[in-house]
């Protein structure tokens, strides 16, 4: 796989400068913003967000509650556009808003519906001029710059980091914010970790499934999204804690299977659900091993729990981009799709 200059490729490697520049620019306004969170003492914290954005919610989620202590769900944005149901009842709650160009209707809408129900809105774009950072009660600035490959890499992550710091801030944890402040040179070195023994290995696959769990369950659909739309290939993620139900019939010999396992304790389930697949002869490969019958992926150690999904996720870019151009195809501009999609 010869390494070409592709939009996604320079972007992608980007993001490690994109997290540095972040966290200096938005330290005076997250500290404000914990101290103004706990004080407010949120009871719920709804989301609201799609694609890659919504992966990053899930992320937002897991962190959340395992930092914090509350309640995170889910807002479907259809509710607020095309079915008008008003919200209700939102007094002491926060609506996490989540997108890079802040422009869908259908997230304004929901913006003006939750602000209506007494929401708190904090709205991570990466667009400083967007509708939806203009209407919410606090707008958090990505930093990514422009971004003009289709797939979303550079933002995705600086949503990432985003969602890292707003949760450092408002539990005043010092040793996540003295993390945060290493990240991005890590960041940079996972991206130039090598990947390709399964980009090697999904040259000429049709589907595969990607595994994760808490922490890294966000970042297993967004691993699945990306080679969708950059390899056209048929990706589904799940749970180490689900993929057992049904979805494990359909891996027999040869399956290609990613497991990107958490920093935490929920890496736990992982050996025994990798020496299944392995058992099926399937072809696992694993992040956060080593696990039975994988072949190890490179991962930083050491890396704090809540930013070790950002480094696995840096290196699963580079090696996405070259198996999209391996496999023939252009990651910037994968067929039928548009760097913004403005949903109703």
């Amino acid at each position: 796989m010869s390494q070409s200059r592709t939009l996604m490729w320079t972007e992608a490697r980007e993001a490690g400068q994109v997290v540095r520049r972040q966290v200096e620019a938005n330290a005076g306004m997250m500290r404000d913003l914990g101290v103004r969170l706990r004080a407010y003492k949120p009871r719920l914290v709804l989301t609201c967000a799609r694609g890659s954005s919504d992966h990053a919610a899930g992320f937002a989620k897991y962190a959340i509650e395992t930092r914090l202590g509350v309640l995170v769900a889910s807002h479907a944005p259809s509710i607020s556009s095309i079915f008008r149901t008003p919200l209700r009842d939102l007094d002491g709650a926060v609506f996490l808003v989540i997108s890079q160009s802040g422009k869908s209707p259908d997230l304004l809408t929901s913006i003006a519906f939750a602000k209506q129900a007494g929401a708190f809105v904090v709205a991570m774009i990466n667009d400083a001029n967007s509708p939806a950072a203009q209407a919410a009660d606090v707008f958090i600035p990505l930093h990514a710059g422009p971004e003009l490959a289709v797939a979303a890499t550079k933002s995705y992550i600086a949503s990432l980091s985003a969602i890292v710091h707003l949760v450092a801030e408002w539990r005043e944890d010092h040793d996540l914010l003295g993390a945060l402040v290493k990240a991005g040179d890590q960041i940079q070195t996972a991206f130039d970790l090598d990947w390709s023994n399964v980009g090697d290995a999904l040259l000429d696959a049709k589907s595969l499934f990607v595994i994760g769990r808490g922490l890294t369950f966000g970042i297993a659909h967004e691993m699945a999204l990306k080679l969708k739309e950059t390899s056209a290939l048929h990706a589904e993620a799940f749970s180490a804690a689900e993929v057992r139900h049904g979805p494990m019939a359909i891996v027999e010999a040869g399956f290609p299977v990613m497991m990107i396992a958490p920093m935490d304790e929920a890496a736990a389930s992982f050996p025994a659900l990798s020496e299944e697949f392995s058992a099926r002869h399937a072809k696992v490969f694993a992040s956060g091993g080593p696990f039975p019958g994988a072949v190890s992926l490179p991962t930083l150690a050491g890396i704090h729990p809540l930013l070790s999904p950002l480094c696995q996720v840096s290196s699963f870019y580079a090696c996405a981009e070259a198996l999209a151009r391996a496999r023939g195809r252009n990651p910037d501009s994968p067929p039928w799709l548009n760097k913004v999609t403005e949903t109703q």
